[in-house]
C-alpha cells in the first residue's frame, strides 16, 4: 500500500541514448503459402483469367458512353482473389516499378460459400496488365523447381477478373446497397496528382451525380460525400483512374439520455459561492457536442462567450439538445453530486469550451462526413485561443449498421471519422478553403501540433439481463477505434436499491459494484489486427432489472448527477449516464494533471491516466482467474486497464515511484530501412531494492505515443499498415549485462561475426507478456511482479521501432523530423517505511527538501 501520495512524479531528461538498430533474427515470419498440385495447370488458368479480362476490356472501351476525362490516365480496374484462408502478395500486386504502373486501390476479406478470401483491386493502366501475364508466364516456366519464379503472388491468387464497381466496396458485403439505390457513399480517390477531386466532379457532372460540399483530404487518399446509384457511380471505372474505394457514410448518434431535472437550486447557489474558478489562460476541456448553455450558473464563470464555438457558422453556440451541458458540467467538477454535499472549498485549476459538432434538428439529418465537421471544430477553437493547452471531449459516436449474426469483420477498421480524428490527433494542422463552392479540409503534414482527444466507447441500449455477455459482442463505434485517442468506457459502483425511486421496489442491480456498466461496449469483438479499447473505464451508471426479470430500467438513483440545460425541463441539474458521462470525467482527470504539470504532452496525459488505473476487485477477480495470457487479453478489451485515479496520475510516494520520459526517436532512415533504437539507463533506487532482498515489488511500464494514419483498406500489410510506425519496450532481464541487453535485442550491437547471446531466464512474471506488448495499437502497457532483489537489477528499458507506412514509403517517411514517445515507469513497494523517490530524486538532480 502507498503512503500519502504528496510527492511529485520526477522526470527524466534526455535519458535515451540512440543507437543504430537492426532487429535481431528469428523475428515473425509470414505466412508461407503451399503449392498448387499442379503448378503448371495453376498458371494456366490464372493466364487464361488475364486473357478473358483482357477481351472484356475491349469490349467495354466500345460500349463506354461517359466521356473521357482530361488528365485521367487510361486503364481498367482488375480484381484478384485468393484461395481460402491465404492472404495476398498484396505488395507484389503494386509494383510501383515507372511513371505509369498498376497500383492496388483496396482489399477487402470476404466470406464466401468455400471460406474467407481476399480480394484485392487493382488499377492496371493500358499496356500494363502484361505485367501479370509475364511474371505467370515465368512462373509456369519455373514450376518444376523448388521454388518457382514469383511463387509468393502467384501461390496465393486463385482468381483474376475484371473488377466491377462492387470490387471497390470495402465495407461489409451485407451493407452493398442495391445497384439502383440512390444513398449517400463515401467515394475514397487515391491522390496522384492534385486533379483527383476536378476529375471527379467532371465525371459526377456528366453522370448527374450530386456531391456534398465537405471533402477530406489526408495523405494518399481524397473522400468525398456522393449521393449516387451503384449504376451511376460504376461508369467512372471506364473513364477515372482515381477511384480506390467506396463505403457507406457514416451518421453521427446523438447520445441523449435527460431524465426529469430536479430542482437544486439552493445547493447550486452554495456549491458556486465555495467554488473558485480558474483564470482564463488555465488549460480547458473543450466539449465537442451539441453546444453548452453557458448561462448556467456553474458553468458560466468558466466559460467564456469567446470560447463558444460552432462548426458551421449558422448554428447557435447554445446546447440545443442538453446533452453538451450535461458533459460540461462533469468535465468541469468531475463527480458534481460529491461536489455539491462537500463542505469545503472547490478550487477548480482548468476552464471550459464548447465547440458545436452536431447542428440542431431539423438539420441533424444531413449526410456528412463527420470527421471534417470536427475538424472545423477543433479549427476554430485554436484560432481563438491557439496557446491554451486542451483536452477535446466528444461523446458523439456513430453505430454500426451491422445486425446479430451477420460479419463483425470490419470491426476496429478505420473509418474516414475515425482517420480524420486519429490525424488530427497525430498533429495535422487543419487548412480550410473554398473552392467551386465546395469546403475542402486537408491534413497538413507541416508543423506536427498533437492533440488529446478522449471519445466514449459507445452505449447499448436496449440493455440484457446477461450485460457482460451483450457488452463482449457490442463493439466500440465510430470513432472510438481510432488508435491515438483515450477510449473511455463505463463501470459502475452504483448499485444501492434502497434509495430507488417509487415503483422499483424489489428490482436488483444488473451490475455487481465494480464491474462494467451495462451501458459500455468494448472491443472482445475486434480483429486482433486491431487496438484493444476502451483503454479505461470511469463511472457511467448502472442498470436495474424487475423481480420477474421481465424489464430493465435506469432509476434515477442509478445515473450520475451533472448540471442541466433548461431545453426540454426546467431546473439547473439532471440525470445522465453511459460511456458519455465517463469520457466527460475523463477530460475532468486529463485537464487536471495538464494543470499539475504544464510541460506534458498530450501523448504523455494520456500515457498518465491509462498508467494510474488499477481494476475492480470484480474485474481483478475475472483477470487474475485466467492463467492463459490470451484469455487475459480477451478481458483486457473489456475493462481496459481499469479505473484511472487523479491521485496516481499526478502524484508519488516515497514507497511508489513514478518516472517519465519525453522523448523524440527516428525509426526509419528514409530508405526502408530501421534506423535507431533508444536505450534508457534509469536512475535506479538500486541500494533501497537490494536492501528488501525477496519482498515482492510491482513494476508497471506504459509506452505511449500517437501515429500518423494511412486509412485505405489496402490490407494494412507492411508499405500499407494503418500506422506510420510502431514502437515498442524491452527491459533488462536480472541477470543480464547491459551489454548482453543490447546484444539481445540489437542485431547492430553484435561484433562481426558474433553470435547472439543466449536468452536469459526472465525473473518475476509480465502480467500480460511479451505478446501482448507487442499488440496493435499505439500505447502499450504491462505489470512485472517479482523480489526487490531482481528488480534492483532491471534498471535499464529500451524503446525500438517496428515497421510502418512510413518504412515502406520512403518519398512520406517523416523519420527525419522524429517521433514523439512518452515513456512512464513506476515501482509500487508495500513498505510504507521504505523511501524510493529520494534516491531517485537525487539522481535526477530534484533538490530535497527536509521538513
Amino acid at each position: 500500500m502507498a503512503s500519502d501520495r504528496s510527492l511529485p512524479h520526477l522526470f527524466i531528461r534526455q535519458s535515451a541514448t540512440a543507437e543504430p538498430y537492426s532487429p535481431p533474427p528469428g523475428g515473425p515470419v509470414g505466412n508461407k503459402v503451399a503449392s498448387p498440385n499442379d503448378p503448371t495447370l495453376h498458371a494456366q488458368g490464372l493466364l487464361a483469367n488475364l486473357e478473358r479480362a483482357g477481351n472484356k476490356i475491349a469490349a467495354k472501351k466500345q460500349a463506354a458512353t461517359v466521356e473521357p476525362v482530361e488528365g485521367a490516365v487510361s486503364g481498367v480496374y482488375v480484381e484478384f482473389e485468393s484461395f481460402p484462408g491465404v492472404e495476398l502478395a498484396v505488395e507484389s500486386l503494386d509494383s510501383r516499378v515507372g511513371k505509369v504502373h498498376p497500383e492496388l486501390m483496396s482489399v477487402q476479406p470476404v466470406e464466401t460459400a468455400y471460406g474467407l478470401v481476399e480480394r484485392a483491386t487493382v488499377f492496371v493502366p493500358d499496356g500494363k496488365l502484361q505485367n501479370f501475364v509475364k511474371k505467370i508466364e515465368e512462373y509456369a516456366e519455373t514450376a518444376d523447381t523448388e521454388r518457382p519464379t514469383h511463387s509468393n503472388l502467384v501461390n496465393r491468387i486463385k482468381e483474376i477478373r475484371l473488377a466491377s464497381i462492387n470490387a471497390l466496396w470495402t465495407d461489409p458485403v451485407d451493407r452493398l446497397p442495391r445497384v439502383d439505390e440512390k444513398i449517400w457513399l463515401e467515394v475514397w480517390l487515391r491522390v496522384r496528382d492534385g486533379r483527383e477531386i476536378d476529375r471527379f466532379r467532371e465525371f459526377a457532372a456528366q453522370a448527374e451525380i450530386t456531391l456534398h460540399r465537405h471533402i477530406l483530404q489526408m495523405a494518399d487518399r481524397v473522400v468525398l460525400l456522393a449521393a449516387t446509384t451503384l449504376e451511376q457511380l460504376s461508369g467512372a471505372l471506364d473513364v477515372l483512374d482515381d477511384l480506390a474505394e467506396i463505403r457507406r457514410s457514416n451518421h453521427a448518434a446523438e447520445v441523449l439520455a435527460l431524465q426529469p431535472a430536479v430542482d437544486q437550486g439552493e445547493w447550486v447557489s452554495a456549491l458556486l459561492e465555495r467554488t473558485d474558478h480558474a483564470p482564463d489562460d488555465a488549460p480547458a476541456a473543450c466539449i465537442l457536442d451539441t453546444g453548452v448553455f453557458r448561462d448556467h450558473p456553474l458553468l458560466r464563470p468558466a466559460l467564456n462567450a469567446e470560447d463558444c464555438h460552432t462548426a458551421e457558422t449558422p448554428w447557435n453556440t447554445q446546447d440545443h439538445s442538453g446533452h453538451g451541458t450535461e458533459m460540461a458540467g462533469l468535465a468541469l467538477f468531475g463527480d458534481l453530486g460529491q461536489a455539491l454535499v462537500a463542505a469545503e472549498r472547490i478550487h477548480l485549476r482548468h476552464r471550459l469550451e464548447s465547440a458545436k459538432i452536431l447542428p440542431p434538428p431539423p438539420a441533424f439529418n444531413e449526410p456528412d462526413v463527420y470527421g471534417l465537421v470536427v475538424a472545423k471544430a477543433v479549427d476554430r477553437v485554436e484560432i481563438q485561443a491557439p496557446r491554451r493547452r486542451r483536452v477535446f471531449s466528444m461523446a458523439v459516436t456513430a453505430g454500426h449498421d451491422t445486425p446479430n449474426g451477420e460479419s463483425v469483420s470490419n470491426y476496429g477498421q478505420p473509418t474516414s471519422w475515425s482517420s480524420a480524428i486519429d490525424a488530427l490527433a497525430y498533429g495535422h494542422s487543419i487548412d480550410s478553403a473554398t473552392d467551386s463552392g465546395q469546403v475542402v479540409i486537408r491534413t497538413q503534414e507541416a508543423e506536427a501540433h498533437p492533440r488529446l482527444f478522449v471519445v466514449s466507447a459507445g452505449n447499448i441500449f436496449p440493455f440484457d439481463l446477461d450485460h457482460l455477455t451483450r457488452s463482449d459482442v457490442e463493439p466500440v463505434e465510430d470513432p472510438a477505434q481510432a488508435w491515438n485517442v483515450l477510449t473511455v468506457g463505463a463501470f459502475t459502483e452504483r448499485d444501492d436499491m434502497s434509495e430507488a425511486p417509487a415503483g422499483f421496489n424489489g428490482w436488483r442491480p444488473l451490475a455487481p459494484r465494480g464491474e462494467l456498466s451495462p451501458h459500455s461496449r468494448t472491443s472482445v469483438a475486434f480483429s486482433r489486427t486491431w487496438p484493444v479499447k476502451p483503454e479505461v473505464v470511469f463511472e457511467g451508471g448502472n442498470a436495474a432489472a424487475s423481480p420477474d426479470d421481465l424489464m430493465i430500467d435506469t432509476p434515477e438513483n442509478l445515473q450520475v448527477l451533472t448540471t442541466q440545460a433548461p431545453v426540454q425541463r426546467p431546473g439547473q441539474l439532471g440525470l445522465t449516464a453511459g460511456t458519455s458521462a465517463a469520457t466527460a470525467q475523463a477530460a475532468n482527470m486529463a485537464a487536471q494533471i495538464m494543470c499539475s504539470y504544464p510541460s506534458l504532452w498530450p501523448e504523455t496525459v494520456r500515457a498518465l491516466i491509462i498508467h494510474s488505473a488499477e481494476w475492480t476487485s470484480a474485474m481483478r477477480s475475472r483477470i487474475t482467474a485466467e492463467k492463459k495470457k490470451v484469455d487475459r487479453a480477451a478481458l483486457l478489451r473489456r475493462y481496459g486497464m481499469g479505473v484511472p485515479d487523479v491521485g496516481r496520475a499526478t502524484r508519488s510516494a516515497s514507497n511508489a515511484l513514478t518516472l517519465v520520459a519525453q522523448e523524440t526517436i527516428h525509426p526509419f532512415n528514409g530508405a526502408g530501412a530501421l534506423r535507431e533504437i533508444h536505450m534508457h539507463d534509469l536512475p535506479w533506487p538500486v541500494e533501497v531494492l537490494m536492501g528488501m532482498g525477496e519482498t515482492p515489488v510491482r513494476l508497471r511500464v506504459t509506452l505511449a505515443y500517437f501515429i500518423d494514419p494511412n486509412p485505405g483498406r489496402r490490407g494494412w500489410r507492411r508499405r500499407y499498415t494503418y500506422a506510420s510506425h510502431g514502437l515498442r519496450f524491452d527491459m533488462r532481464r536480472a541477470t543480464e549485462s547491459n551489454s548482453d541487453f543490447r546484444k539481445r535485442i540489437n542485431r547492430k550491437a553484435l561484433a562481426e561475426e558474433e553470435a547472439r547471446p543466449e536468452s536469459h531466464a526472465e525473473s518475476g512474471e509480465w502480467f500480460f507478456g511479451a505478446k501482448l506488448q507487442q499488440s496493435p495499437g499505439s500505447v502499450h502497457t504491462d505489470i512485472w511482479q517479482g523480489t526487490a532483489a531482481d528488480l534492483a537489477s532491471r534498471g535499464a528499458i529500451a524503446v525500438y521501432p517496428v515497421t510502418g507506412w512510413w518504412k515502406e514509403n520512403p518519398k512520406k517517411d517523416r523519420s527525419p523530423d522524429g517521433a514523439r514517445y512518452s515513456l512512464v515507469i513506476s515501482i509500487d513497494t508495500p513498505s510504507e517505511d521504505v523511501d524510493i523517490w529520494t534516491p531517485v530524486a537525487q539522481q535526477i538532480g530534484v533538490p530535497i527538501t527536509i521538513s
